[in-house]
């Protein structure tokens, strides 16, 4: 008998968020594989419930080989709960590799679903939720962070991210330099949790507010997508020279640009030529 794999969030805060199907998956599971074995022992104390099968480490260090191991258990007909440490498992957590294996080897996969940082930040923000991007956590490096957010320039979804607390200030100035001081954006802390925070503002605001004292908890940044109307050549070349400025090739960014615009791409390579040749 086939048994199946059950992805099952988890309180991103607030211990009352968990659901009685999470309740009754942990009792009833005969294997629970966890980003963090003490923490999710932790949540079954909290919740008053005791785990019924085994608990096993399922992280990031361990993801290809664990992913291997729990699907050919759930094949043989185990019941295997996979959760992160607070929220949906596989979103920017461990759980990608497990089911990406089970649908490879015809295992049946299951998803308790609950609490989201990124779905709750973005209902908080106050900024557009009919189109929206989860980008996760930027690099860590500033050139490799300054390309990434420059791809983006020309995003017209609300784009969301994550960040550690240390980061944020440096994170939100680059955003304000490669996306605009005067975008509209939120910041959102500590989610369900007691000292719940989002400050909305501009990037250059929050850029500011953030490097006044660095804010504390588990932090998601919200940024408003590009406005239909700033689609200017202008634009179109700044967005051209930002990439070739973190090392891109110019005629590589001319072609992306130019085809996430719909403009030609000889023209805006004109254009980026004579901009260059203007401040020569």
């Amino acid at each position: 008998m086939t048994g199946r794999i059950v992805l099952a969030a988890t309180p991103i805060g607030n211990v009352d968020d968990a659901s009685p199907r999470l309740r009754e998956a942990l009792e009833t599971a005969e294997i629970v594989a966890a980003e963090d074995t003490r923490r999710v022992r932790d949540l079954a104390t909290r919740l008053g419930i005791r785990i019924g099968g085994s608990v096993v480490a399922h992280h990031d260090h361990n993801e290809a080989a664990s992913a291997a191991e729990l699907v050919a258990r759930a094949r043989d007909g185990a019941m295997i709960v996979v959760v992160s440490d607070a929220g949906m498992p596989a979103v920017s957590d461990p759980g990608f590799r497990v089911v990406e294996a089970a649908v490879r080897e015809g295992v049946e996969v299951t998803v308790l679903p609950g609490p989201s940082a990124a779905l709750a930040a973005l209902a908080l923000s106050g900024l557009p939720t009919d189109r929206f991007c989860f980008e996760g956590f930027l690099p860590r490096r500033p050139g490799e962070r300054s390309a990434r957010l420059a791809s983006l320039a020309l995003e017209e979804r609300t784009m969301l991210f994550f960040e550690a607390p240390h980061r944020l200030a440096a994170t939100l100035a680059a955003m304000g330099e490669t996306l605009g001081a005067d975008r509209p954006a939120a910041v959102s802390r500590e989610i369900t949790k007691t000292y719940e925070e989002t400050r909305r503002g501009t990037l250059g605001e929050l850029a500011a507010w953030a490097g006044e004292k660095e804010p504390r908890g588990e932090i998601v940044v919200t940024v408003a997508g590009r406005a239909a109307a700033a689609l200017t050549v202008e634009a179109l070349v700044a967005e051209v020279l930002a990439r070739v400025a973190t090392g891109e090739r110019a005629k590589s960014a001319v072609a992306d640009v130019a085809a996430t615009a719909g403009v030609p791409s000889r023209e805006l390579y004109a254009a980026v030529l004579a901009a260059r040749d203007a401040t020569a």
